[in-house]
């Protein structure tokens, strides 16, 4: 009985097709995996948002930002410091919300982006990098050793105390823990350097990073950005949260002012 087999063009049409198949199918899956991200993302935001309402029921503001404890005789948050030695010590504000904050490189909480760039060591065991930011402008600090940036200093505020609380951002992807409209324009009060990290703060994808300043490994993050066409998780501070594309945050320095600062970025 004479053997069949299958003839060479044969062997090359089905490799051609499964080529084909395969060409369709990685970019579809890569996109799917994106979107997955995306939305983990989106319900991190969420949660946060969810423990910086619950405390700023309990204590009628919203938590510091960041509070420096260097001089203090207060303790260390549990697990000693949040970042590294490019980072300043103190409580951040996810130290003020109960059962946030883990200091951990091997258990994911939701103070991680799942999209956060990893190439970098430095960056991906960092908390405070890559992550999620809050508003200086709402989220305050106890105190700050540059007089030029006063407005983010003194007593968080309250949603009660916001004009417009559903226009106003609360927590947003960011580049680093910590971030004001200052990185979101191209013409701040202060030049904006790489010096001291927090100066770094940028929201991904945002048109203008490709002009600032970065730390090395933020560049991938910044410029091209976190999420699919360059979009970015937010939570504002009446509670909701939202997906919007990046440049949406972008403050243009007008000939008197700045547009799109206020109420979105400072709570006027």
């Amino acid at each position: 009985m004479k053997r069949e087999c299958f003839t060479i063009i044969e062997v090359i049409v089905v490799i051609a097709i499964i080529a084909l198949l395969m060409a369709i199918l990685v970019p579809v899956l890569r996109s799917s995996r994106l979107q997955v991200r995306t939305v983990i993302c989106s319900s991190n935001i969420r949660q946060l948002q969810l423990g910086l309402s619950e405390y700023e029921s309990e204590n009628k503001t919203f938590p510091f930002g960041f509070e420096d404890i260097s001089n203090k005789t207060n303790p260390l948050p549990p697990g000693s410091y949040a970042g590294n030695k490019y980072d300043k010590i103190g409580r951040w504000w996810f130290n003020f919300i109960e059962g946030l904050y883990q200091k951990s490189r091997n258990i994911r909480t939701v103070l991680q982006c799942p999209s956060k760039p990893m190439d970098d060591i430095s960056i991906g065991s960092n908390i405070l990098w890559c992550n999620y930011g809050v508003n200086r402008s709402v989220c305050k600090s106890y105190d700050d050793m540059s007089p030029l940036r006063e407005e983010f200093v003194g007593k968080p505020l309250s949603s009660a105390s916001i004009p417009h609380p559903g226009q106003t951002l609360l927590i947003t992807d960011s580049g680093y823990s910590l971030i004001s409209w200052w990185h979101a324009t191209n013409v701040p009060p202060v030049t904006l350097g790489n010096k001291i990290i927090e100066d770094a703060a940028y929201v991904p994808g945002l048109k203008i990073n490709k002009e600032r300043q970065l730390w090395p490994g933020q560049e991938g993050d910044a410029i091209y950005g976190r999420h699919p066409n360059k979009t970015a998780n937010v939570g504002y501070a009446d509670g909701h949260t939202d997906i919007i594309k990046a440049d949406e945050l972008f403050v243009e320095k007008t000939a008197n002012s700045y547009r799109n600062k206020s109420p979105l970025w400072q709570p006027k």
